[in-house]
């Protein structure tokens, strides 16, 4: 990873600023600096404990699940829908997978660092997720006794009940796929930060409508699609402090 050829140590200068225009190259891994985490820090305390609130009786999830529960039937006429499963659940998931995957070969075959690291950064978040999701005892909402399942229902923190039935099911895994493009961030945040920005907009509103989409059906609440941006954001910052710091040092 280098930086520009006026530029022995790009920590020195400030991004986006036409000083450093030059010295920033479009596949050059750059830093950011300290006060740009220490206000992504305080964004995920404060999200977090807002989170924290919400889920501690699960009131809203079960107010918004319950407006897609037919009791009647005892299910979620959503569940099995055709179009909802393919295009939400299906299709989406798998675009943002090929589109990742060949922007990655792209960028090694271009030997572009930022461009191979924003794309890892893209598997980061579901990958932690999907392994949070795996020793999880919560179970989806059609698992659940209240909508027609055998599993018993807890809270985030609450003691687990002697049947929680098949878990894995927190935090959603299907909404982390959209979440995941917060990471583009990284890719044009030197020279675009506006761009930047809306990249990262653009994220949170595809986790939000895909993990809607797996409210509709049954397989999440609300409350697992919130925490799955927050650890796909998380992460994708953890990675990339520790990936731009490392390779900083290198280059001294």
């Amino acid at each position: 990873m280098r930086y520009g050829k006026h530029s022995p140590k790009l920590a020195e200068y400030s991004l986006n600023q036409s000083s450093t225009a030059m010295q920033i190259k479009n596949d050059m891994l750059y830093t950011l600096p300290a006060s740009f985490y220490r206000w992504q820090v305080f964004g995920l305390l404060v999200s977090g404990l807002l989170f924290v609130w919400l889920s501690r009786n699960e009131q809203l999830d079960w107010t918004i699940s319950n407006y897609w529960f037919d009791t009647a039937s005892q299910s979620f006429p959503w569940q099995n829908n055709d179009w909802l499963d393919l295009i939400n659940h299906r299709l989406l998931k798998l675009v943002v997978i090929i589109c990742t995957v060949l922007a990655l070969f792209w960028g090694i075959y271009r030997r572009n660092p930022r461009l191979i690291v924003t794309m890892l950064l893209i598997g980061i978040g579901p990958l932690v997720v999907g392994m949070l999701k795996a020793v999880s005892a919560h179970s989806c909402p059609w698992d659940l006794l209240e909508y027609g399942g055998k599993a018993m229902s807890f809270p985030l923190f609450g003691s687990t009940p002697a049947f929680p039935g098949p878990g894995r099911c927190f935090p959603g895994g299907h909404a982390s796929s959209g979440f995941a493009l917060m990471a583009l961030f990284f890719l044009f945040y030197p020279q675009r930060p506006h761009l930047a920005y809306w990249c990262w907009i653009g994220g949170i509103a595809c986790g939000m409508l895909m993990g809607f989409g797996q409210i509709m059906r049954g397989a999440h609440f609300l409350s697992h699609n919130l925490w799955a941006g927050w650890w796909v954001w998380f992460s994708q910052l953890a990675v990339y402090w520790w990936v731009s710091s490392y390779c900083s040092r290198k280059t001294r």
